[in-house]
């Protein structure tokens, strides 16, 4: 084998359609994906076969004019815009000469890049040492010979059994990092439910404006580029709505055509967030011209983390670059399906958030809520959500004060404030009323 040159970012790339010619938007995104991996396209060598060459996946004579092309070129690296065996991957090496790269091998490079949170970087390096473990067959035979000699025979260990028994260990401890990782994420979502808050998940393509709109709706400062995974590592954030209890609104990692099934098993934990969701937001390019496929590919992705059931509000971003006018869709039984708007310009949002009252208002209950002295925190508790429509002393130091509230935030702030809530209702009502307990049996 040849030395592998410890840099390079002149890269050839090699897109091959199987059946019929690859398409220019498949190609436009694998360049923007070589390019989001910081390297430098120097040329593209395309065609079209019926099936794979098992040997070198392009066929023979593709494969010498690779050779001649990335010498032309000066290409220090390889990139092929498919899934390649092992054993694919060093007969284009050694016959070219050059590092290659499948596309998942570049994805992997590109979220190693990204990740930046301690689960992030240990998700990525998981499923890279995953994609590795199958590259170390036969990958460097000089090193699978036993020494000789007088007081050297006997067992041993080959250089690739060592490397791989220490992959192996190295997984499993990741493993369960991830798992402790994955109890903490559950603990978390199961102490959110005691206190429930309605929550939407953003989803969608890599690159159709995810953050910026999840940074617009929510004054956060996610990391947002016109790059493809500019952020891999999961946002959660509060978002107040008018008429409406909070929300909470996740910023999800991107998807993309052939997504590696390494990463998707790596960040499963992650996205669960999308799974545990209330609401899907599917922000999607309406300027992108193979918009139809992408809703197709992450819904695809979605259905098969256990998330393809869960309702979604398709959210139509970057009309500035149609001229178009921001617009609600509502399907023949009048909910609210598609949102178009441009959160670069912020024109639309407005529309987006009375989409996203409406879906959540239903949960909302307004009634007269009359508080003892002694609940001084649930009256500042309801103050601070910016439920209380009025409010008016009692002659007993108490407060009876109209409120509109959702309904879960309603239920548990009489669990937490020790308000009676039998079983047949969440909360005991008379006539509108919401009544304390009496001041001898005090449990806030």
């Amino acid at each position: 084998m040849f030395d592998r040159p410890k840099s390079g970012e002149r890269a050839l790339l090699v897109r091959i359609g199987l059946g019929e010619p690859p398409a220019a938007a498949e190609l436009e995104e694998f360049k923007a994906l070589a390019e989001s991996a910081g390297a430098v396209p120097v040329g593209l060598v395309t065609g079209a076969r019926q099936r794979p060459d098992p040997r070198f996946f392009v066929g023979s004579g593709k494969a010498e004019e690779l050779k001649v092309r990335a010498d032309e070129a000066d290409a220090a690296l390889i990139l092929v815009d498919h899934p390649l065996s092992p054993s694919q991957e060093r007969n284009l090496e050694k016959l070219t000469g050059r590092r290659v790269l499948d596309r998942n091998g570049l994805i992997l490079d590109i979220f190693a890049q990204r990740a930046r949170s301690h689960e992030g970087k240990l998700q990525v390096e998981l499923a890279q040492l995953k994609h590795l473990q199958t590259r170390l067959v036969r990958g460097w035979t000089h090193l699978e010979r036993q020494k000789g000699g007088i007081g050297l025979r006997g067992p041993g260990e080959t250089q690739l059994e060592t490397d791989r028994r220490l992959i192996n260990n190295r997984i499993r401890t990741l493993n369960r990092r991830l798992e402790r990782l994955a109890q903490q994420r559950d603990t978390g979502r199961q102490t959110r439910k005691e206190v429930p808050v309605p929550g939407a998940a953003i989803v969608g393509y890599t690159n159709a404006g995810k953050s910026t709109l999840f940074n617009v709706l929510t004054g956060a400062q996610a990391y947002a580029a016109d790059q493809l995974f500019a952020t891999l590592d999961p946002t959660v954030r509060r978002l107040k709505l008018a008429h409406c209890p909070e929300i909470v609104l996740a910023d999800t990692v991107g998807f993309v055509r052939a997504l590696p099934h390494e990463l998707v098993a790596a960040f499963r934990s992650t996205l669960l967030e999308a799974r545990e969701a209330d609401l899907h937001l599917h922000v999607i390019d309406a300027a992108d011209p193979e918009r139809g496929e992408r809703i197709r590919q992450v819904n695809e992705v979605l259905a098969g983390i256990g998330a393809g059931e869960v309702p979604q509000l398709e959210v139509y971003n970057k009309i500035d670059r149609l001229g178009e006018a921001p617009r609600l869709e509502r399907d023949a039984d009048g909910v609210v399906r598609r949102v178009w708007l441009s959160a670069a310009s912020g024109a639309g949002l407005d529309l987006l958030r009375e989409a996203l009252a409406e879906r959540f208002g239903a949960r909302l209950v307004r009634l007269t809520l009359t508080l003892a002295a002694r609940h001084g925190r649930a009256r500042a508790e309801l103050y601070r959500r910016g439920a209380v429509l009025g409010e008016q002393a009692t002659a007993d130091g108490g407060w009876q004060i109209d409120i509109e509230l959702g309904e879960r935030d309603l239920e548990a702030l009489c669990r937490r404030e020790g308000l009676d809530r039998p079983e047949s209702s969440p909360c005991v009502t008379a006539g509108g009323f919401l009544q304390s307990r009496p001041a001898a049996s005090p449990s806030i």
